[in-house]
Formats: C-alpha cells, sequence, structure tokens
C-alpha cells in the first residue's frame, strides 16, 4: 500500500523543525530528525519516493510473562546483531544506504555492494533492504558481536517498499534472501508461548557466546515485534559507555542494570562474586580510564578506524560527522591508502567527559 506524506504534513513539520534538507553529491532530499505524528525519526522523502523511517520496537524484560503478553499467534524469533541500522535502496542509478537518522551515509553507501548482490536492486527497484552493519571497523558504534574479528558485515533483517511503512511477509523475505544470497541475521526458526523453555534454552546459550539477543517478530497481519537482550550485552554496554558516562542519561545505565538482574532471575543465574565484580568493573574501568586519558592528554576520547573504496567518500563521512553534535567534537588522525582501500583513522572525543575531568582534575569544584 502506497502511504505518502500530505504536502501540508510537510509544511507543518517544516514549521516545527522537524525536518531538514540534506544534500548527498548534489542532489537534495527532506530528512524527519524526529518523530512528527504517524511519521518516524529518519522517514526521507526523494523526489519520486519516499524511504520510511525503520520503526521503533519495544522491549521486554522477562520472557516468560513478556511473550504472554505480547503474542497471540506465533512468532519467529531471530538475532539481533550488535551495529547499526541501515537502510539499503536503488535511486536512479546508484544504491544508498541511509543511517538510522535517515542521512545518505557515505561509509555505507561506500563499501555496501561488498556484501549485496546488486542484481537484487535491479530485480526488485521498488524495494528496501534493512540491515544491520556490524564489526571492529565501523566508524559509529564501539560493539560489535565477538564472531567478526576485522573490518564489518552486513546482516539483512526486514524488506520493505518503497511508500509503504510495512514489511514483506516472513516467507517472502526468506525466499529473496536465498534467491540472491543475501546477507541474514540467523534466523532461529518459529515458536509459540508455549516454547518459552525452548526459548529461555536459546538465550542463555546466546549469552554464553557473547550475542546482544534477540527479535520476536510475530506471524500475523499486525506483524508484531518485541526485542530481548542477553545479561552479556547488558554488562556490555556499561563497560563501553562508561568512558563517556556523562554523555548518557542516568536511566540509560538503571535500564541495563534492569536488563541484566532479570535475565539472571529469570534464567537461573546465581549473583556470586564473579558477577558483582564483573558489573564494578564494567563502571569502573571505563571512568578510570577516561581519568587517565584527561591526564595525559586532556581529553576523553575513543578512536575508530574504518575502511573506504573511494578517498571522496572518506572525506564526506568526515565532514558530515563533524556536525553530527555538539556534545562531541571530530579529529582527523589519519587517512592513508592500503592496498585497495582508503583507511580512515579519527577520534570522537566526548566533550562533556573531557571538561568535567579537566575541571576536577585541576582543583575545580561542583555543587552536588
Amino acid at each position: 500500500m502506497i502511504q505518502q506524506i500530505h504536502p501540508e504534513t510537510i509544511r507543518e513539520a517544516l514549521k516545527k523543525n522537524k525536518i531538514k534538507t540534506e544534500n548527498y553529491k548534489g542532489f537534495e532530499y527532506l530528512r524527519f530528525t524526529d518523530d512528527f505524528k504517524d511519521i518516524p525519526r529518519g522517514t526521507v522523502i526523494f523526489k519520486s519516493f519516499v524511504a520510511w523511517g525503520y520503526p521503533h520496537i519495544g522491549r521486554i524484560f522477562h520472557l516468560s510473562t513478556g511473550l504472554r503478553e505480547q503474542f497471540s499467534h506465533p512468532f519467529y524469533v531471530e538475532e539481533k546483531v550488535d551495529g547499526y541500522n541501515t537502510r539499503i535502496f536503488l535511486h536512479e542509478d546508484q544504491i544508498l544506504a541511509l543511517s538510522r537518522g535517515g542521512y545518505v551515509c557515505p561509509f555505507t553507501t561506500d563499501r555496501i555492494l561488498e556484501f549485496i548482490d546488486k542484481r537484487f536492486f535491479e530485480d526488485n527497484p521498488d524495494l528496501i533492504l534493512c540491515a544491520e552493519v556490524a564489526g571492529p571497523e565501523n566508524p559509529y558504534v564501539d560493539e560489535h558481536p565477538p564472531y567478526i574479528k576485522e573490518d564489518i558485515k552486513v546482516f539483512v533483517f526486514d524488506i520493505m517498499k518503497k511508500n509503504s511503512q510495512k514489511f514483506l511477509p516472513y516467507s517472502e523475505k526468506e525466499r529473496l534472501i536465498e534467491k540472491y544470497g543475501l546477507p541474514s541475521v540467523e534466523r532461529f526458526g518459529t515458536y509459540t508461548v508455549e516454547d518459552t523453555d525452548k526459548i529461555k534454552k536459546l538465550l542463555k546459550r546466546l549469552n554464553e557466546e557473547g550475542r546482544e539477543g534477540v527479535v520476536f517478530k510475530e506471524n500475523s497481519e499486525r506483524d508484531k515485534r518485541v526485542k530481548y537482550v542477553t545479561l552479556y550485552s547488558s554488562l556490555k554496554d556499561i563497560e563501553i559507555t562508561s568512558l563517556n558516562l556523562l554523555g548518557l542519561p542516568s536511566d540509560y545505565f538503571t535500564n541495563r542494570l534492569l536488563r541484566l538482574s532479570l535475565f539472571m532471575e529469570e534464567e537461573g543465574i546465581s549473583a556470586d562474586q564473579e558477577l558483582f565484580l564483573s558489573v564494578g568493573k564494567a563502571f569502573l574501568e571505563g571512568l578510570l580510564k577516561a581519568i587517565e586519558l584527561s591526564k595525559r592528554e586532556r581529553k576523553v576520547y575513543r578512536t575508530f578506524r574504518c575502511k573506504f573504496r573511494t578517498k571522496e567518500n572518506a572525506l564526506l563521512f568526515l565532514e558530515n560527522i563533524k556536525h553530527a553534535s555538539s556534545q562531541v567534537q571530530i579529529i582527523e588522525r589519519s587517512l592513508e591508502k592500503e592496498e585497495d582501500f582508503w583507511v580512515l583513522e579519527f577520534d570522537r572525543v566526548y566533550l562533556n567527559m573531557t571538561g568535567l575531568l579537566g575541571h576536577l582534575l585541576a582543583g575545580g569544584s561542583i555543587f552536588d
């Protein structure tokens, strides 16, 4: 079903600064910067079509009660891969990749055809692939699945149509994945609420393997979805983000402690001394590293490395992320040719953490 956005809605969103005009290599498009009415953040309007933003997915904290509360039909279970969300499609004569927020991403666009067969888009120009990009050399997130040792990989998890918010039926998605050899998230099969014990065993295994969690997708017309994550994922989130403790709201950490505790309760994982130490270490290790960086280099930062096919895309990406956040400063370290790639290294400097630690280490005071 075609779901166009009424011009009056666009005008209203523009007045309320919910839409921005963006430019990618000479062509302009409109990007919804926030949710507006029934339009999700990241929705993009091109001249000939709308790429709807990927919808928000609820999270359950307790499997036994959560699955029964959320689902009335059988549901599919897929791996939730720890990376960043992208939507990939054909626009005029080129394949583009959008970020979750609706930017045309120079990095993902530069690399995507290494992983996706172009025939898919030539045969299906009206379709959009929804995928996760993950790996140690991605330029956005610090975490990645332990089974990706270098560079990046792409994992398709949904397919939608241009001008539509609905996803293709699951069986059609699987058919296209098989036909075109598309890289996919791991699909664990179909379950019902009566299979909760089997799902718990699956989650326990994923936790032991250091994987993030799962997404449940109901096999029904309403296509209900919820996600659930492992203890490992919650602990890893804290460990990674504690370096930039001030850059996140306090409920970010409260939320993860709740997830961790409820996963333990449901899986029967005992709260032994080793786990207590792991939680404390997750918080303190990042903070101690931040203090060390502040004393040694007068800034708190994390270094990212990513590879591009063209220098032009590397420079464009760098220019884009420099203006992405007022709380983060981007500093280029190097951009050098290595075999078939241009390798970019840059630092994300966390300004809030840098400022506070600089102030405190210099003897400053704060009111608390």
